[in-house]
């Protein structure tokens, strides 16, 4: 019978040498924390249990992920090793499973590793990987396959250390077996700690298997302990992030300067500039164009639309063949329809401009149904709140906004009305009427300046 498969993440890291009160498996990574990487690829095969060793900073942790009912909290009370981690995880380990390890501050680990890993036929498997510079990472100790034994940094000889296949931390064992071999463990090494991996040796001792998977990519198991550690893996999941985009049609004018955190789905066609930041859940459709420095996070952009440089989108959606830009933004609910233009300095908040209409310069709108056609001239804002609540404004289809018009909602504009520029609006405008709302100018003859004394 096929055993189960329960999941032990070790998550009680504190990240000292961070320098920082946040816990370490809560630092970002493409924008997620690290924790929140190994529970997506947890998730995407469905163990029966996922139990997460925490430690300082655990309530922190736990709050990040309230959503997560099917977590099994451990608490770590004493950081003394992988080993003592384990330990506190052991009583809830389902004996009959077969136990998952992975550590919280290594979370690019991949699926399809994981599936190699777990299919070895071994009592106890270790993940393992050749690099270049293995100082400070345990040596694997081989028999042909076998495993004889994982040696520390500090309690390697000067041949040991010249062995470059070195352990993950990622291991896979029986759970019957494993909660035997952490009885055993001691700390009687030169960390004085409880180490996860002799359980090696006590494996060979009583004759279970014990046997490594190695992968060929040095990043899906590279552990983080410092900031610039943390830097050197973005830097290289973006890299591999662009060459994917790449490698689906994307034209980017530098791979190097480009930030995925989060989903990103494109069409055929997109040109991205430099420096441009996707963030959440982003939609790009076919010939899309985004210029340098703009920021999209939780948004979707249609089919031949245009990005310009410096503008930022949140949660909007803009339609087919707009254009948006330079140094625009569009804020939480801001919806273009189809051919819609909005230039420099203009920003939308919870606003939808209908098909054809333009906002090119200098703009505010906020809280407004704009229909289709309507042009909206420099300097406009709507003035939608009140110091209390927030109004509407509705502009009917093809109306004329002058420039430098305030609107005072709760109003409407009629469609085909046109509000003179400067005005001052605080009455509703019926269709096709002019609207004027402006001091009575007065000019002076013969006035002099003042001047300086």
């Amino acid at each position: 019978m096929t055993q189960s498969l329960e999941v032990c993440i070790l998550a009680a890291g504190v990240g000292s040498r961070m320098c920082s009160d946040k816990p370490k498996v809560l630092q970002t990574l493409a924008g997620k924390p690290l924790l929140e990487h190994l529970l997506e690829t947890v998730s995407s095969f469905s163990p029966t249990s996922v139990h997460v060793v925490v430690g300082q900073g655990s309530e922190e942790v736990k709050a990040k992920f309230a959503d997560r009912t099917d977590i099994k909290w451990v608490y770590q009370a004493e950081r003394k090793g992988t080993g003592h981690a384990m330990q506190q995880a052991a009583p809830d380990i389902d004996p009959e499973s077969r136990v998952l390890i992975l550590l919280g501050d290594a979370p690019l680990v991949k699926r399809t590793t994981l599936d190699e890993l777990t299919s070895v036929d071994a009592d106890l498997t270790v993940l393992t990987v050749d690099m270049e510079e293995p100082y400070n990472y345990g040596r694997i100790l081989r028999e042909d396959e076998r495993v004889t034994e994982i040696i520390e940094e500090k309690d390697a000889n000067e041949r040991q250390r010249s062995i470059r296949e070195i352990n993950s931390g990622v291991m896979v064992a029986d759970g019957r077996k494993l909660v035997s071999w952490l009885k055993q463990l001691t700390d009687d090494n030169a960390q004085k700690e409880f180490l996860l991996t002799d359980i090696v040796r006590y494996a060979n001792s009583e004759g279970s298997i014990v046997k490594a998977y190695k992968t060929d990519d040095p990043f899906e198991v590279t552990g983080i302990n410092t900031f610039s550690q943390l830097a050197g893996l973005e830097r290289a999941l973006q890299h591999k992030t662009a060459q994917q985009l790449m490698g689906r049609g994307v034209q980017l004018m530098d791979p190097a300067r480009i930030d995925v955190r989060g989903n990103l789905v494109v069409g055929r066609g997109v040109s991205i500039d430099i420096n441009a930041i996707f963030e959440g859940e982003v939609t790009i459709g076919d010939d899309v164009t985004i210029g340098p420095n703009c920021v999209i996070k939780d948004s979707q952009v249609g089919t031949g639309s245009v990005i310009k440089a410096n503008s930022m989108l949140e949660q909007a959606l803009v339609g087919e063949r707009c254009s948006v830009g330079p140094f625009a933004r569009l804020r939480p609910g801001a919806e273009l329809e189809d051919e819609v233009a909005v230039g420099n300095f203009v920003e939308i908040k919870k606003s939808k401009l209908g098909k054809g209409s333009k906002a090119s310069h200098l703009t505010y709108l906020g809280d407004s149904s704009i229909g289709a056609d309507v042009n909206i001239g420099a300097g406009t804002i709507t003035c939608n709140y009140d110091g209390v609540n927030k109004h509407q404004t509705c502009i009917g289809d093809g109306a004329f906004i002058g420039s430098n018009s305030s609107l005072v909602a709760p109003v409407s504009i009629g469609a085909g009305a046109t509000v003179g520029a400067g005005s001052t609006i605080t009455k509703d405008v019926e269709a096709n009427e002019l609207a004027l709302g402006r001091g009575k100018q007065k000019s002076i003859a013969n006035w002099r300046r003042p001047e300086k004394k």
